[in-house]
């Protein structure tokens, strides 16, 4: 189940299921600790006797953000109980309060009761052991603490703060369902305090004739000293202050990155929308998060929310062609104290800079040691920093890092080589799924090279700039030798080598995109285009859907047996890849036609509030895996900033949406052609 809506303040992330339960908190990194394990925190309503929770049948959801923020709107309907609720949630950007605002109007004669009950079930610290949650009478709220993580829970009207009843208990335990079922009479136990596997409801009674208000706020801290002072100061603010500050510094924030007159508007809505679901997913010391939606957990008891140093360094790349360079920073700052004394990172790392959980093993099939590392991961942290120089300039900044992260990682690519190839040695693809010398891993070695020879020269590094020069170089004339096929035309996916020989994969993979990406070849290099002409013909998803996929054959949360029609499940990074060559090889107006199409796939395939998730069903176009993936949004906005720029290059004064036709079909969704 997605993740339609995530707000954060780069410390603390919340964000919910499409039947608007909350099933994500992480605090204090955006990624660690998950404080709900994906269980949900439900949101009721009692009115004439009846009580609804919003994931109950009879509700009409629409969940959406407003424009250009991280607040978001929220429109519940419910016909029978004559109610609707249109709700706001943000997280304040000065303090960590997760606040929301609940608009009641009323759809039938007279005054009604109306009582709106929360339900927390959380798991501070990623576990259901240990748990305290207890009522405050001083501050008429609910709070739920482990260790040094506290939760302060309240709300009230515009003329009553706080809680007006409450109740805590055991869930999970001895086949307790949760206090949340004591709420369906409208009254709750007021039963004061629980310990271990607990959760708590807080109720809010409010009077309706037409429209009323209320609110509901979380606070998270280290103690109880903390979360106290917090809900005081909101209580002096008052919440509507809250809103419109966080309304105000996303707007402002979003704006600074648009796309240009160039770009039609739904298209650059939807960037926008990108670029703040991008922000949600990083924290504010520097770690880019894959995803934080625990639903994967149902998969092998782990999660997205890591940072994989590829996926960041990518990420970087797009929020540097956008201009947030001092988000970029961070990164590359996070990166430099991450980094191995050997010179290369290790598969991917916890928000806090431990080393996450891993697959790889540190044995071959004989026992023998081999380095558990993808090395693009370390060659593209060099290479998004080159890209990021080349836009600012900050030699300052670079001197700082150049020798806690330049010199090991360029040291290690130019040494980690195969001694039969002359390639980088074999280690696991950028799709973590197989080990070998790949295409994408060597496209991007090279490129690392090449950032790392450029900051060496401006530092009169001559020797390492000579050095990793020359072996770029002598690896990419292997290249051409290993990795292009004569026969079959094209690249290929990589090679393995054992004992001597090589074994060519010649899986037809999206990945080889890097070539172009990563700056290897020139546009215009015959291979190159041969080999993403039969990468479209062969991975397009032949069904009304549409889209990208992977590889052919890929397995990965398959929907079919037809790899003919369906390679894969269309992946939204590998359709971008596809526009993004399009506009790299554009030489006339008409050429971006095609990749403002696939751009407007993604906006259709997107969910309603703009959430682009991993990989879809290639027959429903409904959402497979986490979502929002982080690296969905990158490229969607690394796309954008590149059919900007390739629009000024070809001086492209108005756009070309015009000159497009659509073809409809029955679900009313454009179908792009191919």
């Amino acid at each position: 189940m997605p993740r339609d809506i995530p707000v954060c303040n780069g410390k603390l992330l919340v964000a919910f299921d499409e039947k608007y339960n909350l099933r994500e908190l992480f605090f204090p990194h955006v990624g660690q600790y998950n404080h709900t394990l994906g269980y949900p925190s439900r949101f009721g309503v009692w009115v004439d006797g009846r009580l609804s929770w919003t994931c109950d049948d009879g509700w009409e959801r629409s969940l959406k953000y407003e424009d250009d923020t991280l607040v978001t709107n929220v429109v519940l309907t419910h016909r029978e109980l004559g109610l609707t609720l249109t709700c706001h949630d943000c997280i304040d950007c000065n303090l960590d309060i997760y606040l929301r605002k609940i608009e009641i109007e009323n759809h039938q004669e007279g005054e009604r009761d109306v009582r709106l009950f929360w339900h927390q079930d959380f798991n501070i610290a990623g576990s259901r052991e240990g748990d305290t949650a207890y009522y405050d009478p001083a501050t008429r709220s609910l709070i739920h603490y482990k260790g040094q993580y506290w939760f302060l829970i309240s709300g009230g009207t515009e003329s009553d703060w706080g809680l007006s009843s409450y109740a805590t208990g055991i869930i999970g335990h001895h086949k307790a369902q949760g206090t949340w079922r004591d709420a369906e009479d409208g009254s709750l136990g007021r039963n004061a305090i629980a310990q271990g596997s607990v959760d708590s409801v807080g109720r809010v009674m409010v009077k309706v004739k037409k429209k009323a208000s209320a609110y509901y706020w979380l606070c998270a801290g280290h103690d109880l000293a903390s979360v106290t002072k917090m809900d005081h100061e909101l209580r002096e603010l008052g919440p509507e202050t809250i809103l419109n500050r966080v309304r105000k510094y996303w707007k402002f924030w979003v704006t600074k990155g648009d796309a240009a007159p160039e770009i039609p508007e739904d298209i650059a809505k939807s960037y926008r929308r990108s670029l703040l679901v991008l922000r949600t997913q990083i924290d504010n010391d520097g770690a880019i998060l894959a995803a934080n939606d625990s639903d994967v957990l149902q998969y092998n008891r782990d999660s997205y929310s890591y940072m994989w140093p590829r996926d960041g360094a990518l990420v970087a790349q797009a929020l540097d062609l956008a201009g947030y360079h001092e988000v970029t920073r961070r990164f590359f700052t996070f990166c430099s104290h991450l980094l191995d004394p050997r010179g290369y990172f290790w598969h991917k790392y916890n928000p806090d800079g431990s080393v996450g959980s891993s697959w790889h093993p540190w044995a071959d099939r004989t026992g023998n040691l081999q380095l558990p590392i993808q090395e693009d991961e370390t060659a593209l942290v060099l290479f998004a920093l080159g890209e990021h120089f080349d836009r600012c300039c900050d030699v300052d900044y670079l001197r700082g890092i150049y020798s806690t992260l330049v010199e090991p990682a360029g040291d290690f690519l130019a040494s980690f080589r195969d001694a039969s190839t002359g390639l980088p040695d074999m280690c696991w693809d950028l799709w973590e799924e197989r080990r070998g010398i790949h295409t994408f891993t060597v496209a991007s070695v090279w490129a690392g090279l090449m950032a790392a020879a450029k900051f060496a020269n401006i530092f009169g590094d001559t020797e390492r700039e000579s050095r990793w020069t020359r072996i770029a170089e002598e690896i990419r004339s292997a290249a051409d030798k290993h990795l292009f096929d004569t026969e079959l035309d094209r690249y290929l996916r990589g090679i393995r080598v054992e004992h001597g020989e090589i074994e060519t994969d010649e899986t037809v993979d999206a990945s080889v995109a890097g070539l172009f990406m990563f700056k290897f070849l020139s546009p215009d290099d015959p291979r190159l285009i041969a080999t993403m002409e039969k990468l479209e013909s062969r991975l397009w998803v032949k069904t009304w859907v549409g889209g990208m996929s992977r590889y052919e054959r890929d397995s990965y949360y398959s929907c079919t047996e037809d790899t003919e029609n369906v390679p894969g499940n269309p992946w939204f990074l590998c359709t971008m890849w596809l526009a993004q060559w399009q506009i790299l090889k554009a030489k006339c107006p008409a050429d971006l036609e095609r990749p403002t199409e696939l751009l407007r796939w993604c906006i259709d395939h997107s969910l309603k509030s703009g959430v682009l998730a991993e990989q879809i069903n290639p027959f429903s176009g409904a959402p497979i895996s986490v979502s929002p993936l982080t690296w969905s949004h990158a490229t969607f906005v690394a796309t954008v900033c590149q059919l900007r720029d390739m629009h000024r290059e070809l001086k492209v004064s108005e756009p070309a949406q015009e000159h497009i036709t659509w073809k409809p079909i029955k679900n009313g969704k454009r179908e792009i052609r191919v």
